[in-house]
């Protein structure tokens, strides 16, 4: 058995730790993109969430892993399955790891149909790719700004849409394609396009920890569980239960967390200060920042929420020069947002379009 570094027990990137445990709260958010040097555990804590995170229900014998409670996901098989009158089995499974290799092919990752047995035999037969496999789970991709554009254009618009649809010569197939997506990558061996960066929700660097304690923290941490995995996990187990049931609660408690009229103007506003293209960024920090309240165990986002969804955003969104460095702190942010509260005092906000009504408190979904 193959023994998982904690994800508890790793040091320091308060960052990367939260864009990854926000991403495990709500996999609608849309992934996380891990900048950083080599050694700063980026492998490391992927598979460490995924190592934590609490079971799923699926259909038992189905490829794709449908989720029983959800029919409009449904892949087709399950669709008509039902449709034909049977009752589809339940079963708990744990939450997938799947690695995607840089020389991953187009068709090795959203699958195959088979049009020559379809056209012979009359039968639509579909080979699942790694999109399959990474349902209800989590897909990691290692060096994801070497591997081809088009293979990661096809990922990102997966997990955008939550379904894998395949179409050829008038047969089509679908299953559904939620999963957290994690890529990795050093700088150093080149960046992404920047209409592929936009296209990750997330996005941390991380450097090594400069501090002489936490360096001798890492040292002390990694020997130990070198020399005894199972003794080294089980010290950090209370830790690993006790994170992976609070982000349990929080993916149930997600959709009910509110927000406000001047929630969204303040991030509409502090995205339109910092001249952030499109709109992609608004909607991001509102699911993260909702996502950041049912983590904490609250059903309204604030300010401070927003601050911290907008940390991890933002970087990479920002408009730089070629040999510029953006940094964003939450307290930065945090000023910001109340220098837009401020400026609005006691007015009422009033951001909605005129053919739609006003509502105190409205749900994204």
């Amino acid at each position: 058995m193959a023994f998982v570094y904690p994800f508890t027990a790793i040091v320091g990137q308060e960052r990367m730790r939260r864009a990854l445990i926000l991403n495990a709260v709500n996999p609608r958010i849309g992934g996380v993109l891990i900048r950083g040097e080599r050694g700063t555990a980026k492998s490391t804590a992927a598979r460490a969430l995924a190592a934590l995170l609490p079971e799923v229900q699926v259909v038992a014998d189905c490829r794709f892993g449908c989720a029983p409670d959800q029919p409009t996901t449904w892949c087709t098989e399950c669709k008509e399955r039902v449709a034909n009158g049977e009752k589809l089995p339940v079963e708990m499974r744990r939450t997938s790891f799947i690695d995607l290799p840089v020389s991953a092919t187009e068709d090795r990752v959203v699958g195959t149909l088979d049009i020559e047995r379809a056209i012979k035999e009359g039968e639509r037969h579909f080979e699942p790719g790694v999109l399959a496999a990474a349902n209800r789970g989590l897909l990691y991709i290692d060096e994801v700004n070497l591997l081809d554009d088009h293979v990661v254009d096809l990922l990102l618009d997966s997990a955008a849409l939550g379904m894998n649809i395949i179409e050829r010569e008038g047969i089509s197939f679908s299953h559904p394609a939620r999963y957290i997506l994690v890529g990795t990558m050093n700088p150093e061996e080149g960046d992404l396009r920047p209409q592929l960066l936009d296209r990750f929700s997330l996005s941390v660097q991380i450097r090594g920890l400069p501090h002489p304690r936490d360096r001798v923290a890492i040292i002390e941490r990694n020997l130990a569980f070198e020399e005894s995995p199972d003794t080294f996990r089980e010290h950090w187990m209370e830790q690993e239960r006790s994170l992976s049931q609070t982000i349990e609660v929080a993916r149930k408690l997600v959709d009910n967390v509110a927000y406000t009229k001047r929630d969204l103007h303040a991030i509409a506003a502090l995205t339109s200060s910092l001249e952030v293209d499109g709109h992609r960024a608004d909607l991001v920090i509102l699911k993260a920042a909702r996502a950041h309240a049912a983590f904490e165990g609250r059903t309204e986002i604030n300010d401070r929420d927003i601050a911290l969804a907008a940390e991890l955003a933002l970087p990479h969104r920002l408009r730089r020069g070629p040999f510029q460095q953006v940094e964003v702190s939450p307290e930065d942010l945090q000023a910001r947002i109340d220098q837009i509260q401020a400026q609005f005092g006691t007015e009422e906000v009033d951001t909605a379009p005129a053919d739609e009504p006003t509502a105190d408190k409205k749900k994204l979904n």
